[in-house]
């Protein structure tokens, strides 16, 4: 998962976009994120509990992450990242207290990078796909009620589309004593792009417009463009979305339309 210190990337020189909006319908973006290419660390935050409760939540993540810091491996970026959402799930929990609030907490999905090492990690279903050769791949599984009916084999998943409740999630950061995230492992292949967002996307474009708009495109370039398509179809959530293009550090930089932007929430990138 990511390098150390100085020489911390010394496998890859990463091109980053990031692009959120409040959408068509809600008032109040309650999605946050965090650009941490130095640390290795990029993730998206969904807030719940209505306007000010849910962005609290995301942002309280998001907040914690900036400390991260640099890491000596693999095992401690993703200690730390661990450390940081337990400290965050700690504040939640105490803050959802001291507002009386029954519907308090965050989905949170992570993308952490050391070297050739990578650690998906999540809560909810707010998703990380990976685009590697032309072809894309859903590596975070949704903690959602209709997920596990498909995996039960009680629902297709056309069916799971149109499944009323479609988006109960069954875990997320903040609505019990500890955070309970999933974990997937593995090695980062050159020129490998990663695509982190909320489900204000998964909601309004399909798996194959998500691989349709990243390819060809600048990571800043291929972000605004899954937006924008988004907010076109209307937009019934907020939508964020990063991308992470991974090329090797000695490669030719290539030439942006976009500069990517980092440590960023809120509108735009």
């Amino acid at each position: 998962m990511l390098a150390g210190a100085l020489d911390q990337q010394a496998s890859f020189r990463f091109e980053t976009g990031a692009t959120t909006d409040v959408g068509k319908v809600r008032s109040e973006n309650e999605d946050s994120y965090i650009v941490h290419a130095d640390a290795g660390l990029w993730c998206v935050a969904d807030g719940m509990g209505g306007y000010e409760a849910g962005k609290l939540a995301s942002s309280t993540v998001v907040e914690a992450l900036r400390t991260i810091g640099q890491a000596a491996s693999p095992a401690d970026l993703l200690a730390r990242f661990q450390d940081r959402v337990l400290q965050a799930n700690i504040g939640l929990r105490k803050a959802g207290e001291e507002r009386g609030l029954t519907t308090f907490g965050t989905t949170v999905v992570a993308l952490l990078i050391y070297e050739r090492f990578f650690a998906c990690c999540w809560a909810g279903d707010s998703r990380t796909y990976r685009v590697r050769q032309g072809r894309l791949s859903q590596v975070s599984r949704d903690h959602t009620e209709v997920q596990d009916l498909v995996d039960q084999g009680q629902l297709t998943p056309e069916e799971a589309k149109r499944w009323p409740g479609r988006n109960i999630i069954t875990r997320a950061i903040g609505v019990s004593d500890l955070p309970d995230l999933d974990l997937i492992q593995g090695v980062v292949e050159d020129g490998d792009v990663f695509v982190l967002c909320s489900d204000g996307l998964t909601g309004h474009v399909s798996d194959a417009e998500i691989l349709a708009g990243v390819a060809g495109r600048a990571p800043q370039a291929a972000c605004d463009h899954l937006v924008q398509l988004t907010l076109a179809r209307g937009a019934s959530d907020n939508v964020t979305v990063i991308v992470v293009a991974c090329e090797p550090k000695d490669a030719e930089a290539p030439v942006s339309p976009s500069p990517a932007r980092s440590d960023a929430d809120g509108r735009g990138a």
